[in-house]
């Protein structure tokens, strides 16, 4: 018998196309089950690490924030802008006496004398800050008294750093010249100053305004306040001249040498 069906004729009854099947949004549903998030023990405890991890960032950028002269203390923003303005009182001093001295070299008026005394004056300088010369000129004298020997070397440190700061220009603790390289040791019931025993009572001489530098002492939080706290006492003496004769011997540099000049034959 033959088949009279024609090929392109689809195997569903009465012709209708074919539904989709059902699996497929069934297996979508159930993942969309399996990913949402389930309120266990492990989330929540990741919730809270999450939430304490941003809080200690936020935290710590606010403080990295704040530090600075936000924290500071209103006596020691005082200080700072004393400090301030005295470095800059100074350095227009210096610039001052430099453009002077550069007009003379310039004038062309007896340069040859000029020149030899800014060089005179350049090694009067040199050697005050040296140490290598004695010195005199205005200043205070502080005398610190320490029955109980609880003055320790840093508190000498702070002192000579309290008056470097005042624009102290010269300065002898005890019978040792203050220079860059000195230095402050606790030993038994005293203090070295540069391996030198200082004896007390402590006698810190100082060459610079003397207005400025027993201001110094006196601020709050500052030397006269810390040695009192102590136990010891300190006395200011402002001076018309106070004379430093102590002498820092110049060691002879072990490894460090001038850079040679540049001569003419070897640009």
């Amino acid at each position: 018998m033959t088949d009279t069906r024609d090929d392109a004729t689809p195997d569903h009854p009465s012709g209708a196309a074919p539904r989709p099947d059902g699996s497929a949004s069934s297996a979508w549903r159930t993942m969309a089950r399996m990913a949402r998030p389930r309120p266990t023990r492990a989330n929540v405890f990741a919730a809270l690490l999450a939430l304490a991890l941003g809080f200690a960032l936020a935290t710590q950028v606010r403080q990295t924030n704040q530090q600075g002269l936000e924290q500071l203390r209103e006596d020691e923003l005082v200080r700072i802008l004393d400090d301030v303005t005295q470095d800059s009182a100074r350095l227009g001093n210096d610039a001052r006496a430099l453009e002077v001295t550069r007009d003379r070299l310039l004038s062309g008026a007896d340069t040859s004398q000029e020149a030899l005394k800014a060089a005179q004056d350049r090694v009067d300088t040199l050697g005050i800050l040296a140490g290598t010369v004695p010195a005199q000129g205005p200043g205070i004298i502080v005398t610190i008294q320490d029955p109980g020997h609880k003055v320790t070397s840093a508190l000498l440190l702070d002192t000579l750093q309290e008056l470097r700061d005042a624009g102290a220009e010269a300065v002898q603790i005890g019978n040792v010249r203050v220079v860059a390289s000195t230095y402050f040791t606790d030993v038994s019931g005293g203090v070295e100053v540069s391996g030198v025993r200082v004896d007390q009572p402590y006698v810190i001489r100082a060459i610079g305004d003397s207005d400025t530098m027993a201001s110094a002492m006196d601020i709050p939080g500052g030397v006269t306040e810390s040695v009192r706290q102590l136990g010891a006492s300190s006395v200011v003496e402002n001076k018309n001249v106070v004379a430093i004769p102590a002498l820092h011997p110049l060691d002879q540099p072990r490894y460090a040498r001038p850079v040679p000049s540049p001569t003419t034959s070897s640009r």
